[in-house]
């Protein structure tokens, strides 16, 4: 059965993180793994080591909610403090995304776009416009559609592993509690009107060793995801016209794959 690109970094605990959304079929599959299996990789530094050196701000930083403005010197456990409170008061978080994922060994890169929406606790849809690609979660039942091979990966949702990365938005874990957190440089990073933190996750996983939140610093909302797994490989994740707490159709967390799909479990 041919490898599923979309699916193999859910099933490694990635999440929404680490969908793969296109990676040409050769490079998605060089470290080929049995469809529900984790596909295994070198792990990553513990949390107890020296953390490793932020990425240099090879592309341009998302922009904030306005111009840039004079932020006062706040800890990073402020800053996750602020972060988690403005998810945890968010009981519906929709917006657009665009993903940049990168390749280190083969510099190679794909582009992606779509609409994300999370609805509490446990609900999520993403829609890639670029591909038809579809991952959606009922709270109870992880689906993921890969549009390019006509497969359907289901899922118990007690049983897929969701990452720290995105847990808050779906009304699980703390952010201070599964990362070790620390403040970067803004300006350097070429972040105006906000702050970066780069989190380092206490418990090892394949998945990723270290992540970048790029904060908007009127509103703490986290306005870039970037994540980088052991290979150097980064997946960026940047979310714009969000919309909070309006109300999402129930339908938006159905999916019916189309006639012909190979419905893959594990």
């Amino acid at each position: 059965m041919k490898r599923m690109g979309l699916v193999r970094v859910w099933i490694g605990g990635f999440c929404a993180l680490g969908l793969t959304a296109g990676v040409p079929s050769a490079v998605a599959q060089s470290k080929p793994a049995p469809a529900a299996a984790v596909a295994p990789g070198p792990a990553p530094t513990p949390a107890a080591a020296a953390p490793p050196e932020a990425p240099p701000a090879d592309d341009d930083a998302p922009p904030s909610s306005g111009p840039a403005i004079d932020l006062p010197d706040l800890s990073s456990d402020v800053i996750a403090e602020r972060v988690q409170s403005f998810y945890d008061g968010a009981k519906t978080f929709q917006a657009q995304f665009s993903q940049r994922y990168t390749i280190f060994a083969y510099n190679k890169k794909k582009e992606s776009q779509g609409h994300v929406a999370f609805v509490k606790p446990g609900k999520m849809s993403w829609r890639y416009s670029s591909n038809r690609n579809r991952v959606v979660s009922d709270g109870k039942l992880l689906r993921v559609y890969e549009a390019d091979n006509k497969q359907l990966y289901e899922q118990d949702m007690t049983k897929s592993a969701y990452p720290a990365a995105l847990s808050f938005l779906l009304g699980q874990g703390k952010l201070t509690a599964s990362f070790t957190v620390k403040k970067l440089n803004a300006q350097t990073l070429k972040f105006k009107g906000g702050y970066v933190l780069l989190a380092i996750p206490k418990e090892a996983t394949p998945a990723y060793q270290k992540m970048l939140l790029y904060v908007d610093g009127k509103t703490f909302q986290v306005r870039r995801v970037l994540l980088i797994d052991a290979q150097k490989n980064k997946n960026v994740f940047d979310f714009s016209d969000p919309r909070v707490n309006e109300k999402v159709p129930a339908s938006e967390f159905t999916f019916t794959a189309p006639p012909g799909t190979q419905i893959v479990k594990p």
